[in-house]
């Protein structure tokens, strides 16, 4: 079948779908994307609400090695898209890119809606049809796709399918996970849905602690696992365990540590320029009449929320020791229970395995039905490496089904 003849269905509307939709359409295809929302891109716009951070400007070596154990999956896929690619392509939407102190990479607005509506008007001139309100069902006795629209069941055929449905966080926004179970009716082997990119649960703080410092930041810290490497940065003290970007960093260490072990000890230490002995010298220092607290805040800058976590996690003995205590304010040890739930969750492991997928990122056990973003099974940290695989998957997928559908 010629591809000008070639009608494919993509269901998602994120970032893989909507890219998959632009190299099929530029290939002459046919695409009908469908979305169980009112509108596309939702969590995409979410992620960029206080700055739009697409994609990050390290080497490609490093950047890769941020997807862990599923490096070598997403390597060829990033080697033909990577985040230079990404930027010249977000350049080509008539947006421009900046590379912030920190090495990510933003629109020169910070914003994800300009970018997103420039995308539409290109996608919509391309031919794509956008079809929401439809949410898909799985399908049909004869191969078609079930899908239920306001007006009432549609059934779709396709000459190629692209699933492109997310993982399982923010399902307000559509990446609710309910295909898991379409795919396992099909026999095919998914990964369970995790949090990644999330905060943890401690086995509860004291009422003073919630009270006065639930929401605080912890601001120049450095956190790290017994035996691996420590990373600093800031997080948040909750109401029922710590979150925020230096916790998210850590967050599949932390995760893994919890399945094996039932629970895990992260080292927090509250003054990271500081030496222990450099510590222990201020400690030892005369405090006459001053309280202890008092003391603390004088010769090390420990108020607010660090000197509260350091009450709460010590005993008296060890403030009367300035060696304990040195030890103390260098290595407080946090117990975590349990991840925060899914849902809450900036983004999912777990899903479809590269390993059900061949190089195309075609269902060896369907074929003719591809699948790409974060419904696949890999994960990485925030600071655009989410993104940047979503949309090279969706173009590895799409590339796949070009090769399918041509004679």
């Amino acid at each position: 079948m010629p591809l000008a003849e070639s009608r494919v269905a993509i269901i998602g509307g994120g970032p893989a779908g909507l890219m998959a939709a632009e190299v099929l359409s530029q290939a002459g295809v046919a695409v009908d994307l469908y979305d169980a929302m009112p509108s596309v891109g939702r969590k995409f716009l979410l992620a960029g609400v206080g700055g739009m951070n697409i994609t990050h400007s390290e080497p490609f070596e490093p950047f890769v090695e941020r997807y862990r154990e599923r490096a070598p999956n997403l390597r060829p896929l990033l080697e033909a898209f990577g985040p230079e690619a990404l930027r010249e392509w977000i350049h080509g939407l008539g947006i421009d890119t900046f590379v912030g102190s920190s090495g990510r990479v933003f629109p020169s607005d910070m914003k994800a809606a300009p970018l997103l509506r420039a995308w539409l008007r290109r996608l919509r001139d391309a031919g794509v049809h956008i079809h929401t309100r439809h949410r898909w069902l799985g399908w049909n006795a004869d191969g078609s796709l079930a899908l239920r629209a306001p007006e009432g069941d549609v059934r779709v055929s396709a000459d190629a399918v692209l699933l492109a449905l997310g993982g399982g966080s923010w399902a307000r926004l559509g990446s609710d996970g309910s295909w898991v179970s379409l795919l396992q009716g099909r026999g095919i082997d998914v990964a369970p849905l995790r949090p990644a990119n999330c905060g943890f649960e401690v086995a509860g703080w004291s009422q003073h602690l919630q009270e006065k410092f639930a929401g605080a930041p912890l601001k120049t810290v450095s956190l790290g696992l017994p035996g691996g490497p420590s990373r600093k940065g800031e997080f948040v003290v909750t109401a029922c365990g710590i979150e925020g970007s230096l916790v998210y960093a850590l967050s599949a260490e932390i995760r893994q540590a919890i399945e094996r072990d039932g629970r895990a000890t992260v080292a927090l230490d509250l003054l990271p320029d500081h030496s222990r002995e450099k510590i222990i010298r201020a400690l030892a220092k005369p405090r006459g009449s001053q309280s202890m607290a008092k003391h603390l805040k004088r010769q090390l800058g420990l108020d607010g929320v660090k000197a509260g976590l350091l009450r709460e996690l010590t005993d008296g003995e060890t403030f009367q020791h300035p060696e304990a205590l040195a030890t103390a304010i260098k290595a407080l040890p946090i117990i975590l229970l349990r991840p925060r739930p899914l849902d809450e969750a900036i983004s999912s492991a777990g899903g479809v395995p590269f390993e059900a997928l061949d190089e195309g990122l075609m269902l060896r056990q369907s074929p003719g039905v591809f699948c790409a973003g974060e419904m696949l099974d890999w994960e990485a940290p925030t600071g655009g490496y989410l993104l940047t695989a979503c949309f090279a998957s969706g173009r590895a997928a799409a590339k796949g089904m070009l090769r399918w559908l041509r004679p």
